[in-house]
């Protein structure tokens, strides 16, 4: 490809574009959730936890797409939801049970791809492929970001009552222990869509990043779900251009840009920034 026209009119970088657009959004839109949760720890453990799943699927069904998809799954479903569930009904509480559960399978997720020869084509899994996405992978990955988002939106109200104050939630019969799983089910679902597109190594950094980046200029929760999205999309597309000229890997310098948005928010943000807080001071 000699030039970015050519580039563009190949199917596979408009797939890719579009992918982008749509792992930012649906990501930076969940990422509000996250923040608000206070629950990135977490999610980072869950993103590393998917190899496991990853790596049974494989062995047990061979290398696809489909068997690395339904893994990833498994695994997260296993380890997220079934940390829920004991500390719930046990005296651990969610993180270290999630600690155990994620070193436990992580570990057995090891001894097994030790055994496997399939390194080149895991690394698209570890670090992302968003390049080699069929069409198939990007409507599979935007009908789970379309219901990601609408349920986030349909169940607003009582998750932002259940975040600040989840007693009060619970006394005005908000369903705490339904809403905990429906929730933390969605997070595991973008987590997983965008798992070809940026890999389970970095797709914690896209759904943390972009409402991180909105939290250092406002105080309103529910701009950060809009403009989580919003972030999220515009930092992928200009990640999908830089890399042309550049020839750096997309899923990389996607985190990259998310990144400098970030860091550029913490030292300029005229509210909560690294400036601002060193000016209030001296003006007072």
């Amino acid at each position: 490809m000699s030039t970015f026209i050519e580039y563009m009119a190949e199917p596979t970088a408009q797939r890719a574009l579009l992918a982008c657009g749509l792992f930012g959004f649906a990501n930076g839109f969940t990422s509000a959730f996250v923040v608000l949760r206070k629950s990135a720890l977490r999610v980072g453990t869950l993103s590393h936890g998917l190899l496991p799943g990853i790596a049974l699927a494989v062995l047990i069904f061979g290398l696809t797409a489909w068997s690395a998809l339904a893994g990833a799954v498994f695994a997260a479903m296993i380890i997220g939801l079934g940390s829920v569930f004991l500390s719930q009904t046990s005296r651990i509480d969610q993180d270290s049970a999630l600690c155990i559960l994620y070193t436990t399978g992580f570990a057995g997720g090891y001894i097994i791809l030790t055994k496997l020869n399939v390194r080149q084509k895991l690394d698209e899994w570890l670090f992302g492929s968003i390049m080699g996405m069929r069409d198939t992978d990007l409507w599979i990955a935007f009908g789970i970001s379309v219901v990601a988002v609408l349920t986030l939106i349909a169940l607003q109200r009582p998750l932002l009552i259940y975040l600040f104050e989840a007693n009060v939630a619970a006394s005005l019969g908000v369903p705490v222990r339904f809403l905990n799983y429906v929730t933390f089910g969605i997070v595991i679902l973008v987590l997983v869509s965008s798992l070809q597109a940026v890999g389970c190594i970095l797709s914690v950094g896209l759904l943390i990043t972009p409402a991180s980046t909105i939290y250092l200029f406002t105080n309103d929760a529910r701009t950060l779900f809009v403009g989580g999205g919003i972030i999220g999309m515009i930092g992928s597309i200009i990640a999908f251009f830089l890399c042309f000229p550049l020839g750096w890997h997309i899923s990389s310098t996607i985190i990259l840009v998310l990144g400098t948005f970030f860091i550029l928010a913490y030292i300029f943000s005229p509210k909560y920034g690294l400036f601002a807080k060193r000016i209030k001071p001296a003006a007072g």
